[in-house]
């Protein structure tokens, strides 16, 4: 049969599988299956179950048209807790592992998340959004929200990911599942994170930062609060940023994931266990320059977690994911200070779960060609049999375009990496343009994962070049640090080598019809890249920013990025517009593409104002797009209609433009 090209539109068909669960009896496992309704122009998230050792078909165990996730086994493995908008607002839900109806057990003013199950499996703990006095719960009828005038007296007042603080506290509560009996466990003005439940019963492990001063606070310790006495215990530094819990299954020992912050927010994430028994937290990674977690930049997925240390029955060893050279891997560690990959292939793996085992796993993998399925690994050999099949049917489908993996020096010696992903229909001895791609962050990592952006390029006849240019993870801490203070230096000069050596290494890139598209900080070097050189015939830039000087009081992070980041204070103007793409605008001949979100409060969208009217003001060629009701993750969860139109734009420009 032959297949047929790839085309924006095809998000709707896509299924992603995520957060897989396994049970401690290592035979159950339950996963968040989500897709699409083009109808509702909505994600639907369900539950679905397999037993890994009759591979049998998975079988749905929750419907409709709503968001369904977050499931969590009862200690007896015979129940799953979940989390539902079904209604109306996320709450907590209960199911029976041998069927029947979920029941609700919060009923929360504002909704319930994160549920942690007590180890006697009589309780459950979940995080809540209060105000101050608000009341837990309400059985009153919803009220018509009124217009306000909203107070704003710290400079931490916004977020990218919930908007404009509304004066609500993350706190924690327990509800009694026998009695349904709801209890506040904290309580101020601090937002508190529930991490886990101690396997004794005793005790809360929570994430929290207790400083006075929280706008010139960034430190996330944890704390072990004690249920009797509601005591805080701080086990962390007071210097970093730590989170991911997990205690050993004899409540000795806890896991955790974090930093001591020693080059901001450029610092790699780090193993750390503490004994509770001589009370001493110990980094277990401190000479490594392994990258835990997952930092893999992509598209496509919904509802990814990444775990923390996966503790095995022995009590001694664990599992754990670690961004390592373009890849996520599975990796072994052990108190003894033993640490190595136990999977470690081409590809990006965004999910992990063992239910405890020490030999077997299910991992959620993705390619470049293949959007993601879980698999069953058997540690010892390596070997993996496919649990799910969601997206075969669109891979027989539709011709995907496989990535060659590129690696050169800069003309400074360092060594770089990225990749070049040919046309779909390539034919031997054509000549095609290419697209150079550039990540945001700076501080994370293309992958071996699926990327739809690039596949529909490469289905309309486009190469795709990406890399990781240095401030990139996944290349040790020197390569992630290099970018601070130097943004249009060399993480500039690595992007145009890529350029250069795409050019002399692969015959079939026109060098005359070259285009950039970048998002975030892949935007602010889109931006730079046509102020400083006409080589691109179109550009395409992103939720970018163009002006340091005033990012430093718009963004919600921009006081402190900027310090971080650039080096610069406000104090020092000068060097923030040398910084700024803004200040170049004068040398742009490229055409260039403007996407951005109304609701962007990262990179806030009068960064592309100010772009567009000093282009248009200079006649130069440009276009400015508004993407209403959304933020600076529209490129990955924003509605899906917008997604689909922002990847026409994107096509567009370029067909246009690049002929």
């Amino acid at each position: 049969m032959t297949k047929r090209n790839l085309k924006a539109e095809d998000l709707y068909q896509l299924k992603s599988v995520a957060d897989p669960r396994l049970s401690s009896n290592g035979r159950d496992l339950v996963y968040v299956q989500t897709h699409i309704s083009e109808e509702k122009d909505e994600y639907v998230s369900n539950l679905f179950y397999i037993n890994v050792e009759d591979k049998n078909t998975p079988q749905q165990w929750t419907y409709g048209e709503h968001r369904n996730h977050s499931p969590r086994w009862s200690p007896a493995q015979d129940e799953l807790a979940f989390v539902s908008n079904r209604s109306g607002k996320n709450q907590i839900f209960v199911m029976k592992a041998s069927g029947g109806e979920a029941k609700q057990v919060t009923t929360c003013t504002n909704g319930a998340s994160n549920p942690v199950w007590s180890p006697d499996g009589k309780k459950i703990a979940f995080n809540v959004s209060l105000a101050e006095d608000e009341a837990i719960e309400t059985k009153d009828k919803k009220e018509e929200k009124k217009l306000v005038p909203l107070e704003v007296d710290k400079m931490k007042y916004k977020s990218d990911a919930s908007g404009f603080w509304d004066g609500k506290y993350s706190q924690i509560a327990i509800v009694d599942l026998e009695t349904g009996e709801t209890n506040l466990i904290t309580e101020g003005k601090v937002d508190y994170h529930l991490q886990g439940w101690s396997p004794d019963g005793k005790h809360l492990a929570v994430s929290a930062d207790l400083s006075e001063n929280l706008d010139f606070s960034f430190v996330s310790d944890v704390f072990l609060l004690e249920l009797e006495t509601k005591k805080l215990e701080k086990i962390t530094t007071g210097s970093g940023y730590f989170g991911s819990v997990t205690w050993s299954p004899n409540g000795r020992y806890i896991g955790l994931i974090g930093h001591e912050r020693e080059f901001e927010n450029a610092t790699l994430s780090k193993v750390w266990v503490y004994d509770t028994v001589q009370k001493e937290l110990n980094c277990l990674t401190a000479e490594s320059d392994l990258l835990i977690g997952d930092f893999a930049i992509g598209d496509f997925q919904q509802g990814a977690v990444t775990p923390g240390i996966l503790w095995t029955e022995d009590n001694e060893s664990f599992y754990f994911l670690a961004s390592d050279h373009g890849n996520t891997a599975v990796y072994y560690g052990s108190l003894k200070g033993e640490m190595y990959p136990a999977l470690l292939e081409s590809q990006h793996v965004y999910g992990l779960t063992t239910g405890g085992a020490l030999n077997r796993a299910v991992v959620a993998i993705s390619k470049p060609t293949d959007p993601g399925e879980l698999y069953l690994l058997d540690v010892p050999t390596g070997k993996l049999e496919a649990l799910t099949s969601v997206n075969k049917s669109y891979k027989d489908e539709v011709k995907l375009a496989d990535v060659e993996e590129i690696e050169f020096k800069a003309k400074d010696g360092w060594d770089l990496h990225g990749w070049m992903m040919k046309p779909a229909n390539f034919e031997e001895g054509k000549k095609y343009p290419l697209i150079l791609e550039i990540h945001g962050g700076p501080h994370a990592m293309y992958a071996n994962t699926y990327f739809q952006e690039f596949q529909m390029l490469a289905a309309e006849g486009y190469a795709v070049l990406f890399i990781n240019p240095r401030g990139s993870h996944g290349y040790g801490q020197k390569f992630v640090d290099a970018v601070r203070g130097d943004y249009g230096g060399r993480d500039y000069a690595d992007l145009m080598e890529a350029v250069d050596y795409a050019l002399e290494t692969f015959d079939f890139i026109d060098e005359n019809r070259l285009g950039v598209t970048g998002g975030s900080y892949g935007g602010f070097m889109t931006n730079w890249i046509v102020g400083h050189t006409n080589r691109f015939k179109a550009a395409v830039t992103q939720r970018s920013i163009s002006n340091w000087i005033s990012f430093y009081g718009v963004s919600d992070i921009g006081y402190y990025f900027n310090a971080w980041q650039i080096k610069s204070e406000l104090e020092d103007v000068e060097t923030m517009w040398k910084h700024s793409p803004l200040a170049y605008v004068g040398n742009v001949e490229t055409p260039l593409l403007i996407l951005h979100s109304e609701k962007d409060y990262r990179c806030p969208i009068e960064q592309a104002e100010q772009l567009f009217i000093a282009l248009k003001h200079r006649k130069k060629e440009t276009k400015f797009v508004r993407f209403p009701e959304s933020n600076h993750e529209l490129s990955r969860s924003g509605k899906p209609s917008l997604r689909i139109a922002r990847l026409n734009y994107i096509l567009n420009w370029f067909k246009e433009y690049i002929k």
